[in-house]
C-alpha cells in the first residue's frame, strides 16, 4: 500500500535576532559542511507551531501539556459536578494515579489556597481525554472503594483514546506507562542557516529617567548576542500514522492543513520584543511523497555565498531546486505532486519543481489530495 507523506521545505530570512538561545544566552548554532551555522532547535519550532494551532483549530481538538494535570482535572470535575467541588482535588489525584501516572505530594500555594498535588513530569492529554477522566471520577465518587471503581472504569484506556491533533502529531511519552505512549506523526528538523554565520554583540545602555541634568552616565549597561540568517526549515508528516492516531479521516485532513499552515507562519518568540524579527518565508515547497520522507538539507552542505548577481535567497532557491532534481534522478524518488508558494523573483527557480500557488490554494490542494488518498486507502 502506498503511503502518504507530506514534506515541507522552507527558505526564510530572519533579520538580526536571537529567537532560540542556548544556556549562555547566545543564539544556538551548529557546524554543518565544516562551517558554523545559525540554528533554531526543532523543539522551539514545534512549540511555536503548537501555539499557532489556536489560530487554526477549535480548542476542543487540542491538548494540554502540564505538570498541573491534577488541578486541571479537579477544575473539570467541579465544573461538571459542583456538589463534588470540595472533593475534586482528591478525586482528581486518585484518577491520575489510576491511569498510572506518578503524582507528587501537594505543594503549598499560599495561605488562602488549598494545596494541590502535581504530576512528577509533564503530562500531555487531549481536552476530550480530560473530560472523559472527569466523568469517570464523578461516577466513581460515591463508591465505597474509589480506586477500585476507577480501575473498573478503565480510566487508563480513557487516557489512550480520543487523542487531540497536537498529541497525534507530536506524540506523547509517559515514563511510568509506556503502553499509553503515542508515536509522533510529525518530524521537525533543526532549522539551520544556508550560509556561515558569526555571532554579533549589541552593546546597549539604559538611562535612569529620574536622573537630574547634573547626573551623567547610564543606569544600566549590557550586551545582547544576535545573528542574522537565511534558514532552511524542514518538517514531514506521516499522514497514515496520523490517521491511525486520530482514527478519523476528516480530522486527519484538518490536522495536516493546520500543521502545514502553522509551521509555515509560526516563529519562536525569543527576544522578539528586542528585535521585532517576525518574518514570513521567501519560499515554501510542499511535496506529497508515497515512499519515504526526504530532507533536502544536502543542498546547503556547501554553504551559500552572496554574489553580485544575487543574494543568499536566490542562490539558496537554486541550490534547493538542484538538490531535489538530483534526488529524483539518482534515486527515482519522484514526488506524487509538488506545490510552491513564494515571493519575489529570487525564488523563481523553484517553479521548476511544481505549481506556483498562493498559500491558501496550497492548503486547499493538500487537504483535497490527502482526503482522497485516505479514502482510497480505507
Amino acid at each position: 500500500m502506498n503511503r502518504t507523506l507530506i514534506d515541507i521545505h522552507i527558505l526564510q530570512t530572519v533579520p538580526p535576532s536571537n529567537i532560540n538561545r542556548d544556556d549562555t544566552g547566545a543564539p544556538k548554532s551548529a557546524v554543518y559542511g565544516g562551517v558554523r551555522r545559525a540554528r533554531v532547535s526543532s523543539q522551539a519550532w514545534k512549540r511555536a507551531t503548537r501555539v499557532a494551532f489556536d489560530d487554526h483549530l477549535d480548542r476542543s481538538e487540542l491538548g494540554v501539556r502540564t505538570k498541573r494535570i491534577v488541578e486541571l482535572l479537579a477544575t473539570m470535575i467541579a465544573e461538571q459536578s459542583p456538589d463534588l467541588a470540595d472533593r475534586a482535588n482528591d478525586l482528581a489525584a486518585e484518577t491520575i494515579r489510576a491511569v498510572g501516572i506518578d503524582v507528587k505530594a501537594p505543594k503549598k500555594t499560599g495561605a488562602d489556597k488549598k494545596a494541590v498535588a502535581e504530576a512528577g513530569y509533564l503530562v500531555f492529554l487531549s481536552r476530550r481525554q480530560i473530560q472523559n477522566l472527569a466523568a469517570a471520577a464523578i461516577d466513581a465518587a460515591d463508591a465505597e472503594d474509589v480506586p477500585k471503581a476507577l480501575k473498573a472504569a478503565k480510566v487508563k484506556d480513557l487516557a489512550d483514546r480520543d487523542h487531540s491533533v497536537d498529541v497525534a502529531l507530536f506524540g506523547r511519552m509517559v515514563a511510568d506507562q509506556a503502553d499509553i505512549n503515542v508515536d509522533a506523526a510529525a518530524q521537525v528538523a533543526h532549522a539551520i542557516s544556508v550560509h556561515p554565520v558569526e555571532t554579533e554583540f549589541d552593546y546597549f545602555t539604559a538611562v535612569d529617567d529620574l536622573n537630574s541634568d547634573e547626573e551623567t552616565g547610564a543606569g544600566m549597561i549590557g550586551t545582547v548576542e544576535f545573528n542574522s540568517s537565511t534558514l532552511y526549515r524542514y518538517a514531514t508528516v506521516d499522514v497514515n500514522r496520523l490517521a491511525d492516531n486520530l482514527g478519523d479521516n476528516a480530522a486527519t485532513q484538518r490536522a495536516v492543513q493546520a500543521f502545514v499552515e502553522a509551521f509555515v507562519r509560526s516563529m519562536p518568540t525569543g527576544k522578539q520584543n528586542t528585535f521585532a524579527n517576525r518574518t514570513l518565508p521567501e519560499a515554501v515547497v510542499v511535496q506529497l511523497r508515497d515512499r519515504q520522507p526526504i530532507n533536502l538539507v544536502g543542498a546547503f552542505e556547501n554553504p551559500v555565498r552572496e554574489l553580485e548577481k544575487g543574494g543568499r535567497v536566490k542562490a539558496a532557491a537554486e541550490a534547493l531546486r538542484d538538490e531535489a532534481r538530483e534526488i529524483e534522478r539518482a534515486y527515482g524518488e519522484q514526488p506524487v505532486t509538488t506545490w510552491v508558494t513564494r515571493v519575489g523573483t529570487d525564488t523563481a527557480s523553484l517553479d521548476d519543481l511544481g505549481e506556483n500557488v498562493a498559500l491558501h490554494d496550497l492548503l486547499t490542494a493538500v487537504g483535497i489530495l490527502v482526503g482522497t488518498r485516505l479514502e482510497e486507502q480505507s
